[in-house]
């Protein structure tokens, strides 16, 4: 049976794993990494794709054309606060799509945020199957469990695009759950503190005897690594102005090695108390180039981060109440993502909950190792477990006076399904429009907008006599359907909440093709980057078969075997991989001859021609030359 990959697709980093004889395993990545960097470049000249730690590691010198953190993008209108807080801090362009949802320009195309994610699960999927030896077309995606239901499409569309069957999604804490309570017997209630690279997560569970019960979640879906670096980043550039008179924001590239060093730094600041922040040649003026170097403290970081430390406890203060379990009844805070590192969060939450948090477990594997026990759970491979998981916003439509009536409260346990009679706010009223929301908010407008549809052909009533049965499924995944039915006529409209990514189907479907046809270009391009090396070495190798032998062949074939190296030379500074090929082809059978001559001057040496292939003579009939030892072997 093929795999399902476990799939942690996060913001700055993603990671995967499957299930091996009923344990979880991470699998690396054709870099031999366990995690990979969530970042797609495009080289503007060429067209040239780069995914994972080659974009990343391109960034400084093409900030306008690599994308990193888009998942805060997924979902997202272009309008929407976080997208517009975000606009001047990103080095690449974000732009308004035709729907009003929020895109980005790479090269001279836009695409749509789940496409770019697409790109990042294209890389882990073409890199699982290259070390697992088969092909791999299903996985379980995790999302933040803040995610609404438009963040939780545009990451299953993105699952698509990239030829990828999306058997679930399932919420990162969720998820570390499960991977943290495995093996775990007795019954516990754990809080799972998620702060990653771009969101964060709070989600209270109860586990024993295989059942995983989610009490309440709650959390902040542009809260993370990303909002800590960028206090780094405003903090020196700040600096460097009043030093220097010099702004750097005005600078891409500066900005793009400032990003990166602040991120060191911040890593590094777990683990020591200070750190040196050196950027040569950072920028110039007409007095020349200029250098930066500083040294960030520990404490200096604390306090310019600690608003954002003190927006966890709001959410975690939530989710304990609407959990109904005290902070002094919870076993163990399990802490998740990179950001808990960090020693003043750890303190925070020690604070918070009152006791010391588990660090037990990987921060940065642990979730795709629960995603890929979710897979061995629809695979079978791990049995007796049950997941019952919760939706973290309340769902409801919009009402006359445009009040959000909630249908479902947020924390209920999913997969479920509610109806409510409603009926109609004027005179012979033809068609009611049903607008669905979600989020906490008592206007409709307040909330987020996750779609709208047409009951028409109500037949004509006085105001409140139709009766309007409205009914929401929320699905395993979290994902809604509404229907609407008129009990009168029994005439009936249904939606599947899937167009909130901003993606139409045949929108969809060119990315998926546009995503195979690129998958078949990078194969093309590495297929020639390997004939480029092997032409390249060949080269090598014939000059120094030439060298080593220079008594031995004639001149002819020595200039015959030089004028072919040259050749091979000029192909390798063309395009053509077919001149490169032919090129080479030539000289390999030049070193032939040169092989053959070597090789039949050593066995004249040794007293005649070497004795064909065989056990000795060539006869099969004599055994091994004396001195010879057989080995034994047996089939295996």
């Amino acid at each position: 049976m093929p795999k399902i990959l476990g799939i942690d697709l996060g913001t700055t980093n993603s990671c995967m794993a499957i299930i091996e004889a009923g344990e979880p395993r991470v699998v690396e990545n054709a870099e031999g990494a366990r995690t990979t960097p969530s970042v797609v470049a495009v080289n503007a000249r060429t067209g040239e794709r780069y995914v994972g730690m080659t974009a990343k590691r391109q960034a400084v010198t093409n900030p306008e054309n690599t994308v990193y953190s888009v998942k805060r993008l997924m979902g997202r209108r272009f309008g929407d606060d976080s997208v517009q807080h975000d606009l001047p801090l990103l080095s690449y362009e974000v732009v308004k799509h035709s729907n009003g949802d929020a895109h980005v320009k790479m090269g001279d195309k836009t695409h749509a945020p789940p496409e770019i994610s697409a790109m990042v699960l294209q890389k882990l999927k073409q890199d699982a199957e290259s070390k697992l030896g088969e092909a791999i077309t299903q996985a379980v995606i995790t999302v933040p469990a803040y995610f609404n239901d438009s963040q939780r499409n545009a990451t299953k569309d993105a699952g698509r695009i990239a030829g990828l069957e999306v058997m679930r999604i399932i919420n990162e804490p969720t998820a570390a759950a499960l991977a943290y309570g495995l093996d775990k017997k007795s019954d516990e209630t754990i809080a799972v503190f998620d702060l990653g690279g771009g969101t964060f997560d709070i989600t209270i569970l109860q586990i024993g005897d295989g059942v995983f019960e989610v009490k309440a979640t709650n959390g902040d879906t542009h809260l993370g690594g990303d909002d800590f670096d960028q206090r780094i980043v405003d903090w020196i550039v700040d600096e460097f102005k009043k030093d220097q008179g010099i702004d750097l924001k005005q600078d891409n590239m500066a900005l793009q090695r400032l990003k990166e060093s602040a991120e060191r730094a911040k890593i590094e600041l777990s683990t020591t108390v200070q750190t040196e922040i050196n950027l040569p040649f950072i920028t110039a003026d007409a007095s020349g180039p200029k250098h930066l170097v500083m040294t960030l403290t520990r404490s200096n970081l604390e306090q310019l981060v600690d608003d954002l430390i003190k927006r966890t406890v709001g959410p975690c203060k939530q989710a304990i109440t609407d959990s109904g379990v005290a902070a002094g009844d919870i076993d163990e805070i399990v802490m998740v993502g990179g950001m808990t590192r960090m020693p003043k969060v750890i303190e925070a939450t020690q604070e918070l909950f009152g006791k010391e948090p588990h660090q037990g477990v990987n921060p940065d594997e642990v979730v795709a190792m629960g995603a890929a026990i979710q897979a061995g759970v629809l695979q079978g491979e791990v049995q007796d477990l049950l997941l019952l998981d919760v939706t973290p916003l309340s769902l409801g439509i919009e009402t006359m006076g445009g009040v959000a009536t909630t249908l479902i409260p947020r924390n209920t346990t999913i997969p479920t399904s509610k109806s409510e009679t409603f009926t109609t706010a004027a005179e012979n009223q033809p068609s009611v429009e049903v607008h669905v929301v979600q989020g906490e908010r008592s206007m409709a407008t307040e909330n987020k907008s996750i779609g709208r549809f047409i009951l028409d052909g109500i037949l004509p009533a006085p105001r409140g006599l139709p009766q309007i049965e409205v009914t929401f499924d929320i699905d395993a995944n979290g994902i809604t359907n509404v229907s609407a039915k008129d009990q009168g006529t029994g005439k009936e409209q249904r939606i599947t909440i899937t167009a909130s990514s901003g993606l139409s189907e045949t929108e969809i479907n060119d990315m998926v093709k546009d995503a195979e046809a690129h998958a078949e270009e990078d194969e093309k391009r590495r297929q020639d980057v390997q004939k480029r090396n092997e032409a390249d070495g060949m080269t090598y190798t014939a000059q120094k078969l030439l060298d080593d032998n220079a008594d031995k062949v004639p001149d002819d074939l020595k200039t015959e075997i030089g004028e072919k190296i040259a050749a091979v030379r000029t192909a390798l500074e063309g395009e053509d991989t077919e001149n490169i090929a032919t090129a080479s082809q030539e000289l390999q059978e030049s070193m032939q001859k040169v092989g053959q001559i070597v090789y039949s001057q050593a066995g004249a040496g040794d007293g005649g021609a070497p004795p064909p292939p065989g056990d000795g003579s060539g006869n099969g009939d004599e055994g091994p030359p004396e001195g010879t030892v057989e080995g034994e072997f047996r089939e295996v």
